[in-house]
């Protein structure tokens, strides 16, 4: 599928403004992150994947994604209105009593385009592979995607998951790691170092690659295309995927401080003022 990436930016400048204004109006909720892993989310939704909007949870015949870092949800549920799963209107219920759209996403409200309770950190990838193994055994050829923090990769249940898709086969799954090497407390180098991640997964028996730009909308469209192309080769594929926490907006990015902290209104309208409105705010 060849991209339009003027039109994926686009996107992408309109999911920023609506992660920010989300954020600041409940006063609440993971701006940094969010605003990191937009590229991805964006070119994922509106270019690599396979998607039928008229949600269902079988999910039978297209791909699926699961968001395993579920504190991200901002972007989200941003990219998930924008894609036509929900009126974008209601992106104005984030984190509001009663909202479907909570700070981590759930399944019980029946949200379109949620497939699992997430943001207990470390069981993405296990839920993904599952759901990649059923699709093998219904002979149902599409693939799966999942995107996981580097912070939670210091959970042991990666690790498990990571050594049963290798010896499985599971050749039908891409993985992402959002590599921005900061978490709630500082940086991952400090917390627990991750070490050479890229030797770790290739120990593991993975198909590893990286997107050294990945806040760059030409480069993960690139790599999203070429991890496709790596599927159904006997080994399952992972992207280590180099963002910048804070992604657009100046005063949040190269800080873990906005891990998880909400814009005053000075700041909002700073943010803002640095990305460009085009699709029209709800």
């Amino acid at each position: 599928m060849s991209a339009d990436i003027n039109k994926l930016e686009q996107i992408a400048s309109q999911v920023r403004r609506d992660i920010v204004r989300m954020v600041h109006a409940c006063q609440s909720g993971h701006p940094g992150g969010s605003l990191g892993c937009t590229d991805y989310f964006v070119a994922l939704y509106f270019n690599a994947m396979k998607r039928n909007p008229s949600f269902d949870m079988d999910g039978k015949g297209e791909d699926l994604f699961f968001l395993s870092n579920g504190h991200i949800s901002p972007v989200f549920y941003s990219t998930l209105a924008h894609a036509g799963y929900f009126e974008v209107s209601e992106l104005a219920t984030f984190r509001k009593i009663n909202s479907r759209l909570q700070g981590h996403p759930t399944t019980h409200e029946g949200l379109p385009g949620i497939r699992i309770a997430s943001g207990s950190l470390g069981q993405g990838l296990s839920v993904a592979i599952g759901a990649a193994q059923a699709k093998k055994l219904n002979k149902d050829n599409n693939l799966v995607y999942v995107l996981m923090g580097d912070g939670e990769l210091q959970e042991g249940q990666v690790w498990e998951a990571a050594m049963y898709a290798p010896h499985n086969k599971i050749d039908n799954l891409i993985a992402t790691v959002d590599y921005n090497k900061a978490q709630i407390d500082g940086s991952t180098d400090q917390v627990l170092s991750l070490g050479d991640l890229r030797a770790k997964w290739e120990a593991f028996g993975w198909d590893v690659m990286e997107i050294a730009k990945g806040n760059d909308m030409n480069a993960v469209v690139a790599g999203l295309a070429e991890a496709k192309s790596r599927t159904g080769k006997g080994k399952p594929v992972i992207i280590l995927m180099h963002t910048e926490m804070g992604s657009g907006v100046d005063f949040m990015m190269g800080s873990h401080k906005w891990h998880g902290v909400a814009p005053n209104d000075e700041q909002l309208a700073s943010a803002l003022n640095q990305l460009t409105e085009t699709l029209g705010d709800y």
